[in-house]
């Protein structure tokens, strides 16, 4: 299998159908390693190892983002708040504040280069770390930056098998993720720091099951100090806290009780947020400005109002506003397709049980495919996310998104372009497989609990 990973690797920028026909190979071998040994958790634990160390010395070939990890930490490095700046306003006036800033400015692309940074300051500290213990080498950061994402894959797996232990759930669905050739090749690989904030994440939420809330409460904000996507889960945290703390068996069921009961749910609740608001807010203080607000809330709008990628649901609403307008409405459905997540993810805290794990993280798996679903920008990334939700659930959709995405990496032949050029065909392929899987089982589950 290793022997895949090196030419998939090696094949990413030349030639789309041998990386496609490779993929299919690895994922075959995936499936096949995991089912075939069950019980063999050391095995696969040190098959995990040697996937991601093939990895080492490589410069990614499917993302230009490690450029820009590289930028902003050598800027705080030499004293400047990376929030508030942006390279190409250094670039156009010939200024050189970094080592090797044409050459990073250059790899990270146009596109990158014009706008804000978005990534929050706990990943900047990984940032830095790279550069600390590299100095002026390229790839040398890369090196750290990798050993940082490996380093938090194996802390992923380590707190998933307790979680999975605690839930009752098989130990062996950890490798779903962990030995998955999607989040090797798009994280270990191609360096993106949604494994990190899923570290932070599964932590958080195996800190929660054994009743550690505070202590979630703060490794809950290390996640979303990586990534800011976990903000969308604090809804879902209501009905959770309403649970009755001491069993019926203990106590007298009376009105007294169930009152003080709730009273008690409610604040904890907000002790939760608190603490959650509270660490979030710390992390980001050192880089306060009223500049940095407004270039951060600028940024991160561009994600529903300027960017497209591989959407589904939004490219059929773009569409149907070329027939009516004649001109693309970004700027119109970026604003109302948030609304309409918001609404579902308060849907879901209110309405549904969510008072045991299994089932906030089942609304968290709902929140997030939703969200993925109704966004105008889904990098293949983003998957990760899903998939390690999926893991602690039945839910099988995520798994073969995680295989089908292949279908999108068909634009990154021109990764050098901003235009990458959409197969619009290809993208509604990848998508009639993902809806169908997921109507399938979502159906036949409301029918069996019926």
């Amino acid at each position: 299998m290793l022997f895949y990973f090196v030419f998939a690797y090696n094949l990413v920028r030349t030639d789309y159908m041998k990386l496609l026909t490779l993929y299919v190979a690895l994922f075959f071998l995936f499936y096949k390693l995991v089912e075939h040994n069950k019980n063999k958790i050391k095995l696969l634990t040190y098959i995990a190892f040697l996937f991601r160390v093939v990895f080492i010395l490589a410069i990614p070939n499917l993302s230009q983002d490690f450029y820009r990890f590289i930028w902003d930490g050598r800027m705080i490095l030499e004293g400047f708040n990376p929030y508030l700046y942006t390279p190409e306003s250094f670039i156009i006036n010939s200024e050189l504040p970094i080592e090797q800033a044409e050459e990073l400015y250059a790899g990270m692309g146009m596109l990158n280069g014009s706008h804000f940074t978005n990534y929050p300051p706990l990943n900047q500290l990984c940032f830095i770390i790279a550069d600390i213990f590299t100095g002026k080498s390229i790839l040398g950061s890369a090196i750290v930056l990798r050993l940082i994402i490996i380093a938090a894959d194996f802390g992923t797996l380590y707190f998933g098998k307790k979680l999975l232990e605690k839930l009752k759930l098989p130990v062996h669905h950890i490798f779903w993720y962990i030995l998955n050739p999607f989040i090797i090749i798009e994280l270990t690989g191609n360096l993106h720091f949604e494994g990190v904030m899923l570290f932070f994440l599964i932590w958080s939420l195996y800190l929660l099951h054994i009743n550690k809330w505070k202590q979630a409460a703060v490794v809950f904000a290390c996640s979303v100090s990586i990534k800011l996507i976990p903000l969308l889960f604090l809804p879902l945290f209501f009905k959770w806290f309403q649970k009755t703390a001491i069993p019926s068996s203990m106590v007298e069921k009376t009105q007294n009780k169930t009152r003080t009961s709730l009273y008690s749910g409610i604040s904890k609740l907000i002790w939760f947020y608190s603490i959650v608001g509270f660490t979030t807010l710390l992390l980001f203080l050192p880089f306060y400005s009223s500049e940095f607000v407004n270039n951060y809330a600028q940024t991160v709008g561009l994600w529903f109002q300027n960017f497209e990628f591989n959407a589904s649901v939004y490219y059929i609403a773009r569409e149907i506003g070329y027939w009516f307008r004649g001109y693309n409405e970004i700027a119109i459905i970026g604003k109302i397709l948030p609304a309409l997540i918001l609404l579902f993810v308060l849907y879901l805290a209110f309405f549904k049980k969510n008072k045991t794990t299994k089932q906030l993280i089942q609304s968290m798996l709902f929140a997030f495919v939703f969200y993925l679903f109704l966004s105008t920008t889904i990098h293949p990334w983003y998957i990760s996310t899903l998939l390690i939700l999926s893991i602690f659930t039945n839910y099988k959709f995520p798994l073969v998104w995680s295989f089908v995405i292949i279908l999108s990496y068909l634009a990154y032949i021109n990764i050098d372009k901003a235009d990458k050029s959409e197969n619009l065909y290809i993208i509604a392929l990848e998508y009639i497989i993902v809806f169908t899987v997921f109507l399938y089982e979502t159906l036949k589950k409301k029918s069996l609990e019926n």
